[in-house]
């Protein structure tokens, strides 16, 4: 996930929630109707998950293991997709693979009922690894021009593929006990906002597959393990990435008066972003802009040509999204324009990749939660939980369909871990995308049973 920054948020300040429930309704005569409180599935099925669950742990550490020593980034997933296609071919899912070059959809059909989609993001980031684990990432990759880059599964999307495949598996095993159809993908490029999309570009839903009346996924955060949150509403940050190109005029670094430098635009542009948020987005709205990264030039003594800015907004309003958008053009044409750039050669703006704010579904969450609550404890599944500044891509692939969805966050971190970095004052032992973000073994089982029993909360037969 993207910068998973989480907004403020001590988890250990959140007290034991009440079940949600359902409102009865009011008939005409004003008298009040009895409305059905969702239930959990049968404490017997979720103890068949669990027992699923423990018997397939082995085989998906060791699939875990091997996914985070091999970690592709955006649209190079091709490894990891074989994997995930060869896997729910074995355990009976009709496949698709290169769906926006390297997605992969596995189709369960299992009679009549409703479709589910459930979604994996399958890509790394460009980090180097400093966990210092037995099954570390090591190697660099070598990209299509040449160059090679360090890269970690630093976000947790190797523990997301696994989780897809022990929930596939363990649903396979227990057709008896529900009805409908199952749809399992793994998504490509989430890093960079594109993957959802490039899917349905390449005509997801024009294929044929059956289209979902609900969907799915799941994501690692660095709480304790064996706690989630599973809340219904805004849960996360609309996103933008966006490239800078700022054109000046190179040369010697001894003759700068004969240059118009880049490198110093573009510095001088950083610093006035900042103001964007500080100074015209009203203090009560949410907003991130960061600058991740400035290339230019190569040489000590050679001013470039051109400095590219990648920047990203976070943001949970349209209105302010396209406010910082506005002043980000207004700064980089002002500051070209006090450098005397010519009009042919005033500064670019790439935009690369967008999603909009993740809302769930609160009709389904009130539906899930009953039996995650079973399966976990009551206590470890928190349905009141702020808003993040993180952001996903996973919700763009229903935005036409209308879909209802429930994206769920699963602890990851060692909770003797998580205990000692409250204790120190910080709301968590490690962050995504760090080099030292790891996914406790113990995660692997919890983030299968949650899947299973999510989604079996929808498809389960009923008495």
């Amino acid at each position: 996930m993207n910068n998973f920054g989480v907004r403020k948020f001590i988890l250990s300040q959140i007290l034991a929630l009440a079940v949600l429930s359902v409102p009865a309704a009011i008939l005409a005569d004003g008298t009040a109707a009895s409305t059905p409180v969702p239930t959990a599935i049968p404490s017997a099925l979720i103890d068949r998950i669990n027992r699923l669950v423990e018997a397939d742990n082995s085989r998906l550490t060791a699939i875990f293991k091997d996914i985070h020593q091999h970690p592709e980034i955006a649209f190079t997933e091709r490894r990891t997709a074989a994997i995930v296609a060869r896997n729910l071919k074995e355990i009976g899912f009709k496949v698709t693979g290169e769906i926006g070059r390297t997605g992969v959809v596995g189709v369960l059909e299992n009679g009549p009922g409703p479709t589910v989609w459930f979604r994996a993001d399958m890509d790394s980031n460009s980090v180097r690894e400093a966990t210092g684990l037995p099954w570390a990432a090591t190697a660099k990759q070598r990209l299509a021009d040449g160059s090679e880059i360090d890269v970690m599964h630093a976000c947790g999307h190797d523990a997301h593929v696994t989780w897809l495949l022990g929930l596939a598996k363990i649903m396979a095993e227990l057709k008896s006990e529900w009805s409908g159809t199952l749809v399992v993908y793994a998504q490509p490029a989430e890093e960079v906002g594109l993957g959802a999309q490039a899917m349905v570009d390449d005509k997801l839903w024009q294929r044929g597959f059956p289209k979902p009346d609900y969907a799915f996924g799941a994501h690692t955060f660095p709480g304790p393990v064996g706690t989630i949150v599973s809340a219904p509403g805004v849960r996360m940050a609309g996103t933008d990435q966006l490239d800078i190109t700022f054109n000046g005029v190179g040369g010697h670094g001894s003759t700068p008066q004969m240059t118009i430098d880049p490198v110093v635009m573009a510095a001088q542009a950083v610093l006035s972003y900042q103001t964007i948020v500080s100074r015209n987005i009203d203090p009560q709205a949410a907003a991130v802009l960061s600058v991740g990264s400035i290339v230019a030039g190569r040489d000590n003594n050679v001013i470039p040509e051109t400095a590219t800015l990648k920047v990203n907004l976070r943001w949970f309003s349209p209105e302010v999204r396209a406010q910082m958008l506005r002043r980000i053009d207004e700064i980089n044409d002002g500051v070209a324009i006090a450098a005397a750039v010519s009009k042919a050669r005033m500064p670019t703006r790439l935009m690369k990749g967008t999603a909009g704010p993740l809302v769930n579904d609160n009709l389904l969450m009130t539906r899930i939660n009953p039996s995650l609550r079973v399966a976990l404890g009551k206590d470890k599944v928190l349905d009141e939980f702020p808003s993040v500044m993180g952001s996903e891509d996973f919700q763009e692939a229903f935005q036409s369909l209308n879909t209802p969805y429930a994206f769920i966050l699963i602890g990851v971190a060692p909770p003797e871990m998580y205990t000692k970095a409250r204790a120190a004052g910080r709301p968590f032992p490690y962050a995504n995308h760090n080099p030292d973000f790891f996914v406790d073994l113990a995660a692997i089982p919890v983030g299968a049973k949650v899947n299973t029993v999510a989604v079996m909360s929808v498809l389960a037969k009923r008495p």
